[in-house]
């Protein structure tokens, strides 16, 4: 394994958190100026939305709404210590597929900038549940940007994937439309609508990463779908600082960033890293296939993409090569699928978008 690749896994694990006798390396303190504005972010339980939500109490803002539908990691957030004492902060249980709920919502609060970063996000189950998929990556997304025209919202910034780009998963092609969307918003509207795409987040709720060291310290044979396989990883203080530091830059118009994630790291490479920091003599590894919607690799951008630089060197610009307009036909045919439509019809249909 390449010397810069190790550094980089050890970089991650040392910043994770799942070594609490590790000191983590310095992280800056983000104090970025919200003040006039009424912050909304959904999904502010998960790994990216709770992290955002603590890292902007070092801030100054107006209003900071919090909403999720998963009620005890809601409650959780609401009692971490980054909110004590706090009188802006609202928390609300919100479904976001649900129409009425979230203009009621925006009516109540008024808010100025959205963080979208509520979504469902792990492959094989969007596989399994591709109606859920579109009715929360999708639908829930267009009625977010939807309304976020209506009551004049200034920046609009949605949390995409690195599986968005040449998608062939549920999830990814879901991430794909709802990016291509915003995009065709952003050509027309007064609103800004930014577009932040980055891979795993190291360490997050439902991460891989986790599990491989419970696995490691319990002794248990570990399975990993391909030798080669591997992943972009960020961690998730880092993306959120990036995320802020986009949002905060009023020199922005409509566009769509990545991160600086160094160079993809196999996944083979990040268990042998894990071993050595979990002290562990040897780990008993099992190659299995790929799952259904995986891919071996990812990438941060398409053919039909081209990385720019920006004055931070660790956002990128990503350009389109060349503009097709966006096809709504899919909210059509999408509209018609139901919880009865069979999983392989709803792929097809995803399918025919791209």
């Amino acid at each position: 394994m390449k010397a810069e690749i190790s550094a980089h896994i050890d970089e991650l694990l040392i910043n994770s958190g799942l070594f609490p006798d590790v000191k983590p390396s310095h992280q800056n303190i983000v104090n970025f100026n919200f003040s006039e504005e009424t912050i909304l972010i959904t999904g502010a339980a998960g790994s990216i939305g709770s992290e955002l939500s603590k890292q902007l109490t070092n801030c100054r803002f107006k209003k900071l709404i919090l909403i999720d539908i998963a009620e005890s990691p809601l409650f959780d957030l609401m009692n971490a210590s980054e909110f004590e004492n706090k009188h802006n902060i609202h928390f609300q249980i919100l479904n976001i597929t649900q129409k009425d709920s979230l203009q009621h919502l925006f009516s109540t609060f008024q808010p100025t900038i959205v963080f979208h970063t509520a979504a469902y996000k792990h492959v094989p189950l969007m596989e399994a549940n591709p109606f859920e998929s579109i009715k929360v990556n999708i639908f829930a997304t267009k009625l977010l940007t939807d309304l976020s025209l209506t009551f004049e919202v200034k920046k609009f910034i949605f949390i995409s994937t690195d599986k968005a780009v040449d998608p062939i998963s549920v999830m990814g092609i879901s991430k794909r439309i709802s990016e291509d969307y915003i995009a065709f918003l952003s050509k027309t509207s007064p609103s800004i609508f930014l577009t932040t795409r980055f891979g795993n987040v190291f360490g997050s709720n439902g991460s891989v990463v986790p599990l491989f060291k419970k696995h490691i310290e319990t002794n248990r044979t570990l399975t990993i779908t391909h030798k080669e396989i591997s992943r972009y990883f960020i961690n998730k203080q880092k993306a959120c600082q990036l995320i802020l530091k986009i949002a905060n830059n009023d020199s922005h118009t409509s566009a769509l960033f990545t991160f600086n994630m160094g160079k993809p790291i196999k996944i083979k490479h990040l268990v042998e890293r894990l071993q050595i920091f979990c002290k562990i003599e040897s780990v008993d590894i099992r190659f299995s296939k790929l799952r259904d919607g995986e891919k071996i690799h990812e990438h941060l951008v398409s053919n039909n993409e081209t990385l720019l630089a920006t004055e931070d060197e660790q956002i990128f610009l990503v350009q389109k090569n060349n503009s097709t307009p966006f096809n709504s036909k899919i909210f059509d045919r999408l509209n018609k699928v139901s919880a009865f439509t069979p999983q392989v019809k709803v792929k097809e249909i995803l399918m025919s978008y791209l």
